[in-house]
């Protein structure tokens, strides 16, 4: 996904980057990096928005639960698939 417009951290890497960003696993750096890229490109910012719900929204319904281990690497997948589908 790419908003068309030049930016100093590149979209794939700012929504490859998003779920860290949430879990707050970043380092400083990268944190400021992605918070600039949100507030100049409004379809990353939309696209952090949905993330940032579906996160909510899991911890909402499944918090209780325990995960499987597995369970991130696949859910990220999915939606890296997704990602890379509606870019074609």
């Amino acid at each position: 996904m790419s908003c068309g417009n030049a930016h100093d951290t590149d979209c794939r890497e700012v929504l490859d980057k998003v779920y860290a960003y949430l879990d707050g696993e970043l380092t400083e750096g990268d944190v400021a990096d992605i918070r600039v890229h949100l507030d100049e490109c409004s379809p990353c910012l939309k696209e952090y928005d949905l993330d940032k719900a579906v996160k909510a929204l899991v911890a909402k319904h499944c918090g209780c639960d325990p995960v499987p281990s597995d369970l991130r690497s696949k859910v990220l997948a999915r939606i890296e698939q997704v990602r890379s589908e509606l870019a074609d």
